[in-house]
């Protein structure tokens, strides 16, 4: 799957949707819940079910950046799968500290 800026996902085994943020510089395999993702608008595939592994939870309102591949995106709506690339966990992303006001 081609991923630009702006680009929606959701899971086909949970309920978390993402969206692009900043495009990786090579294709990637974005994956939640141990399955790939697929475009918002496409029906999920019948009869995935959930990997244990990948179950952690995404949380809405958090950034997630894979750092190999420039990869960014936004967690939209939360579910019950872990977001990963490759079978590789994808960790958050750090927040910009901000700068001191004294």
């Amino acid at each position: 799957m081609d991923l630009k800026p702006g680009t929606r996902l959701k899971s086909a085994v949970c309920d978390t949707e993402v969206i692009v943020v900043r495009a990786p510089t090579e294709p990637v395999e974005l994956e939640c819940g141990g399955q790939t993702m697929v475009a918002q608008t496409d029906a999920a595939p019948a009869g995935l079910s959930l990997d244990a592994d990948h179950s952690a939870g995404t949380p809405v309102g958090k950034r997630y950046a894979h750092v190999a591949s420039g990869l960014e995106i936004l967690a939209t709506k939360a579910g019950a799968g872990s977001l990963s690339v490759a079978g590789e966990p994808l960790p958050l992303k750090d927040a910009k500290p901000l700068p001191s006001s004294d």
